[in-house]
């Protein structure tokens, strides 16, 4: 189990080495390892968790065996059909068949056989509810929280998440939390719950720099680092792969650098690639993402598409045919007082409410606020190719502001100052004042709010239908006492607003494979040895955004895919070599060199 390059051996030898060390990779690592196979991960940050780390864990698995405890009617047969509809030609049926097939047996594996646990979240719809075949719960499965102190000095190596996402400095919360720290003065179980949530960070801050109650994205990575620890996994992070190896049986090795130090791995089943894609990757971005600023990737970083440059130089391409090439969403974004930038994703928790609406530079609506933030994203570099639409403009009132926060402003309304000096938000006594300091049409911004207000009386949005779906209405205000859950008036001064940005959370253009994740060559063919899995491989979603932990989930099922197939090609070579022994000493023995033969079974 080490932690450096220079602790392994200059023979060394594994029968799987895993790049990346995000939830894709670590989990393929682990299926690996209970497979029996002696395995490698391999992380080039200092961290373990890639943007997995930052995220809500959320991973959509329809069929497994917790969807049937909250919803007994939806089958494999109806998330079938439903990406069939969604997604069509964008990816390949037999695709999603593999990951359909594989993501239950892939759930079931780890939690027969490490400390990944999931529960299926009661209500969470799929994004797509207007799709036939779509359900309202079942297939997003979230990890339970996990205990980091669980994990000793390794707590140190996962990612924390974004400091804007916690609270209290270092407390992590979850959308249950949430819930009861806003409601904890209205209900005596929200206060007990919030109580308790206090007192534990209370005494982690004794002893840690940050909560160790995991949820979430952290939940998923401690868990899987503790059952990766339990299997004796090799973990390398800091760690870069300079070159892939291939001989007569495929690739067979792969060359590392860790700050001065080099080895070259022997690897008996294969190298399966999971280090999150090209999105941090500066030629290729500029190729696939054009006009999306790399200041607006709301990833972790690492994923800079150099183990996809050694794929590509051994034979590999990338995959065609995406409805996009990344998956999106809107950001804010905000320097950090150590001169880092925050780049804050709009999930749910503002634009979707009551009172908020999402403006162009005319001051005019241009989208449906509740659409899914994929689409969002999508819609804001679609409207700027019309109408100068980025950044656009998130716009509430003194009311909005207080009840939902607005991007990194919490809800409360208070400690506004600091956000008002640097300009991440933006005030006006008036509309008309609003609109001067951001910038934009006073006249549009006018008309919107009031198009908007009528739209709040009579529950009909005219223009984009907001309200109208199963998933935009779980994203309004279940509490809201107008008629659409989602439209609200904007009228109580003052005013104000945060600037949006088209922001990139994932690649969903990648290597291409097969149902097994092996990286096929320009003729499909498949690389011996070689897989990938999670933002590397060619999403099984083809740019289409369906469900909440369309990312994850593709990156489980098929990191247990390549897992298997690669820790049954370590052992099928082992079984090779002995039978090759064997035959040597049948040989000898005949011969009567016992002698040899002797020397040959050492």
């Amino acid at each position: 189990m080490t932690e450096t390059l220079e602790q392994l051996g200059s023979d060394e030898q594994f029968d799987v080495v895993v790049v990346g060390a995000g939830g894709a990779g670590m989990s393929a690592a682990l299926v690996a390892a209970i497979d029996g196979a002696r395995v490698l991960l391999v992380e080039s940050t200092e961290y373990v968790g890639g943007t997995t780390a930052y995220s809500a864990g959320t991973t959509w698995i329809p069929g497994s065996m917790h969807g049937s405890g909250v919803n007994s009617e939806d089958t494999v047969a109806n998330a079938e059909a439903f990406l069939d509809r969604a997604v069509g030609a964008h990816s390949q049926a037999a695709m999603r068949r593999a990951f359909l097939d594989a993501g239950p047996k892939a759930v079931a594996q780890l939690e027969a056989h490490s400390e990944v646990k999931y529960r299926a979240r009661p209500f969470h719809p799929d994004y797509l509810s207007e799709v036939e075949g779509s359900t309202l719960r079942g297939r997003a499965l979230e990890p339970l929280p996990f205990d980091g102190r669980t994990l000793g000095p390794d707590f140190a190596l996962i990612r924390p998440p974004l400091p804007e996402f916690t609270v209290l400095g270092g407390m992590m919360v979850d959308r249950d939390d949430v819930a009861h720290l806003l409601g904890m003065t209205k209900s005596l179980r929200s206060l007990r719950h919030a109580a308790a949530l206090l007192m534990r960070h209370a005494r982690d801050r004794l002893n840690s720099p940050r909560g160790t109650r995991l949820v979430m994205g952290n939940a998923l990575i401690g868990r899987l680092l503790l059952s990766l620890r339990q299997r004796g996994v090799t973990i390398l992070t800091k760690t870069r792969v300079d070159a892939l190896h291939s001989g007569a049986h495929g690739i067979e090795a792969v060359s590392l650098s860790q700050v001065n130090e080099r080895r070259r791995i022997r690897v008996t089943g294969g190298v399966i690639l999971a280090s999150g894609g090209f999105n941090r990757h500066a030629t290729r971005r500029a190729e696939l993402l054009p006009g999306a600023d790399p200041a607006w990737c709301a990833g972790a970083p690492g994923h800079t598409g150099g183990a996809q440059d050694l794929a590509l130089a051994a034979g590999a391409r990338f995959g065609e045919g995406a409805r996009s090439n990344a998956f999106w969403a809107p950001v804010s974004t905000r320097k950090r007082a150590d001169g880092s930038t925050a780049v804050f994703p709009h999930f749910l928790m503002d634009r979707g409410k009551p009172g908020m609406i999402v403006v162009d530079r005319n001051g005019r609506r241009f989208l449906n606020e509740n659409t899914s933030y994929h689409l969002f994203g999508i819609a804001m570099q679609e409207a700027h190719r019309a109408q100068p639409s980025i950044p656009a403009c998130l716009v509430t009132d003194a009311d909005g502001l207080r009840k939902y926060g607005l991007g990194m402003v919490r809800p409360g309304g208070k400690g506004l100052a600091p956000f008002l000096a640097d300009g991440y938000l933006v005030e006006g006594s008036t509309l008309d004042e609003l609109a001067d300091r951001l910038g934009i049409d006073r006249t549009g911004l006018a008309d919107s709010v009031a198009r908007n207000n009528r739209y709040a009386q009579t529950g009909v949005d005219a223009d984009f239908q907001r309200g109208t779906t199963a998933y935009q209405n779980a994203n309004g205000d279940a509490n809201w006492s107008g008629p659409n859950k989602c439209l609200g008036p904007i009228a109580r001064a003052p005013f104000y607003a945060v600037r949006l940005y088209p922001g990139d959370i994932g690649a969903a253009t990648g290597l291409v494979t097969d149902t097994d994740a092996r990286v096929l060559d320009r003729d499909d063919q498949p690389i011996a040895g070689l897989y990938a899995c999670g933002n590397d491989m060619q999403s099984v979603m083809g740019g289409v955004y369906p469900g909440p932990g369309i990312t994850l989930g593709p990156g489980l099922a098929f990191g247990y895919l390549a897992a298997r197939h690669a820790a049954v090609r370590a052992q099928n070579a082992q079984h090779a070599l002995i039978n090759a022994r064997d035959e040597a000493l049948v040989v000898l023995m005949e011969t009567g060199s016992s002698l040899h033969a002797h020397a040959v079974v050492k």
